[in-house]
């Protein structure tokens, strides 16, 4: 009647097992180390990286307790933070600046274990301690780079055609194209229409000054919008990759707005440069009839020329280059920090995409002995950083950017470049920063939270159910184990709201013991034999066990689906929190039990208080 085939036995104790060897990583925790990745697509992850740091670390005398090479990168582990410090600075002297050297925390969890991916679970920022971030996208900007784009596809289009036109700008977000003639505006708006059929065109104007006027529909500005909110949640991605950040959270909130989550960085002030940077390129001509002495004395008096901006470059000399765009750092695909041969100047070497190439190809070609400006604009500010001459048609899509103040700016320019432009400009609106030991301090409470909680249950069940008290605390054991198993396997973020939920699923799983106790009680007080008892107290106990569960789990997949942040990281542990309390509360004490009263025939009384 109270007995288990041995099948049962063997697999409550191999999930068990397995939930220990999964459970065990959890316990090891975390070293600093050092993680080297290529800073260039073209650089590769191999062997001979591994050697090379491996002897850069012996013969500068620095102790690591190991080297290993994954997906990410080569990472190095130390005793200590200073020898981390003092390894990162003898790296990034000798390997230069062809690979990105980060600072990190790798778990100590012995190979054995790993090798049967046996890894603990990532903590959360309030638990690990890290850099937090609230970014706000000016949607304005993106609205306005997409009208300031669409000047360059117009021009390029109706030239192509070889469409008269006597004048093209952008007023607003809206792109006004001049023509002579009332046939040459209809001609070009039956093109463009075709070409961009996502804008609304009208011809207005009489005589010689016809305008066609192209703006964006509501749907269109809806769509660029979402692009730009997508495109920068991506770059930050790429960014926070550079960084070597484990786990990072990187996420929409509400239209306009992205959050950043850096858990475990110890670098912060590298990742407030990185991420903080919302650097962009544009590569715009200088206007070469309007740039004599008076005309820029004018321009900084505020009387700037039509069509044209006033920029500085980096020695303070006003530059007026013109509006129109040439090209963007969308087209660029990779860039990497570089030294002049000529005169040893740091410089960016940018490679172009193949559209990209073929503009650059044509604009070099059409102005040759005429200056170019590369602008930088970096929160909310334009910089020319170099205006050099076009001495020659430039093909292949290989460009060199000159103007860098030193290496260690080329190196930043090059990862915010690397990394993918930002389709509008962002601004930190709120920075928050939690250090290791307040994370430390959040652990501990909470572990002994979790500690005080299990004990004082424990304690009560012993004192109130005796024998079966003690059946159902370790039975409470084995769903702690399983619990912390499976987000070990999932790989879960554990948060503060994350050990709430595991000290509420402790609390929550004893409910279906202290049902099952109570219902052998009321069996025996209903003249049934003990091993009656324990047979029917379980069989009847189950319905409503499964019923409660039931109505709690639906509650929990709601806070999931609905929730978001902290809120969904509570439901994940306490979803499955309710799944391992059906599996130990239902299997593992009746087990138990049965190991205790199965085998006895003849039982007088039932320690269960």
């Amino acid at each position: 009647m109270n007995r288990y085939p041995i099948w049962k036995f063997v697999l409550i104790g191999t999930v068990i097992i397995i939930g220990l060897l999964y459970t065990i990583p959890n316990f090891f925790g975390e070293s600093p180390a050092v993680q080297i990745s290529p800073a260039k697509t073209s650089l590769k992850l191999d062997e001979s990286l591994l050697e090379k740091v491996e002897s850069t670390l012996k013969l500068a005398n620095i102790p690591f307790d190991g080297l290993f090479m994954d997906a990410s990168g080569v990472k190095v582990r130390f005793a200590t933070t200073d020898t981390q410090l003092l390894a990162k600075d003898k790296l990034v002297a000798n390997l230069g600046k062809d690979y990105t050297v980060a600072l990190n925390l790798v778990p100590q969890t012995p190979g054995w274990l790993q090798s049967i991916g046996a890894k603990p679970m990532y903590l959360g920022l309030d638990l690990r301690g890290g850099v937090h971030f609230l970014l706000q996208v000016d949607m304005k900007a993106a609205l306005d780079k997409a009208a300031e784009s669409t000047v360059g596809d117009f021009r390029m289009s109706l030239r192509k055609e070889k469409i008269n036109y006597y004048g093209i700008e952008r007023q607003g977000q809206v792109v006004v194209v001049k023509f002579e003639s009332e046939a040459e505006a209809t001609r070009a708006r039956n093109l463009l229409a075709k070409d961009f059929s996502d804008l609304t065109y009208k011809i207005s104007g009489s005589d010689k000054d016809i305008s066609l006027t192209a703006s964006m529909s509501v749907m269109a500005q809806k769509r660029i919008q979402e692009f730009a909110l997508k495109q920068n949640l991506q770059t930050l991605h790429n960014r926070i990759n550079e960084l070597g950040v484990a786990e990072p959270i990187v996420q929409q909130q509400g239209l306009d707005r992205i959050v950043v989550q850096l858990p475990g960085v110890q670098d912060t002030a590298k990742a407030k440069e990185i991420l903080g940077r919302t650097a962009t390129l544009e590569i715009r001509m200088v206007d070469e009839e309007k740039s004599d002495m008076a005309t820029l004395q004018k321009a900084q008096n505020g009387q700037v020329p039509f069509g044209d901006e006033l920029f500085s470059d980096r020695e303070g000399r006003p530059v007026l280059v013109k509006k129109s765009v040439v090209l963007t750092g969308d087209r660029i695909t990779d860039a990497g920090p570089g030294v002049n041969g000529q005169n040893g100047a740091s410089v960016v070497n940018v490679t172009l995409d193949g559209r990209g190439a073929g503009i650059f190809k044509n604009v070099t070609r059409e102005n040759v002995g005429k200056r170019m400006a590369i602008l930088l604009i970096e929160k909310g500010s334009t910089e020319v950083i170099t205006a050099p001459v076009i001495n020659e048609e430039i093909g292949g899509g290989r460009v060199q950017i000159s103007g860098m103040a030193n290496a260690q700016e080329a190196t930043d320019i090059s990862l915010l470049l690397r990394a993918g432009a930002l389709a509008a400009p962002m601004e930190i609106i709120e920075e928050r920063t939690v250090g290791p030991s307040m994370g430390e301090e959040n652990i501990k409470r909470g572990v002994h939270s979790t500690l005080w909680g299990f004990a004082a249950i424990a304690v009560m069940m012993m004192v109130y159910y005796l024998v079966f008290g003690g059946v159902s605390v370790m039975a409470l054991g084995v769903n702690l184990l399983l619990l912390v198993a499976i987000l070990s396997m999932l790989q879960a973020t554990l948060t503060l709201p994350g050990l709430a939920a595991i000290a509420l699923a402790l609390g929550m799983a004893i409910d279906a013991n202290v049902l099952i106790n109570e219902r052998i009680r009321e069996e025996l007080r209903n003249g049934n034999t003990p091993q009656a008892s324990i047979h029917a107290g379980y069989d009847r106990a189950f319905d409503t066990i499964l019923d409660s569960n039931v109505t709690t789990l639906i509650a929990g997949l709601a806070l999931f689906m609905f929730g978001t942040g902290p809120i969904k990281g509570f439901a994940v542990v306490h979803v499955l929190g309710i799944m391992t309390s059906m599996f130990s509360a239902v299997l593992v004490s009746r087990a138990l039990v049965n190991l205790l009263y199965g085998y006895r025939r003849k039982i007088e009384k039932l320690q269960i208080g």
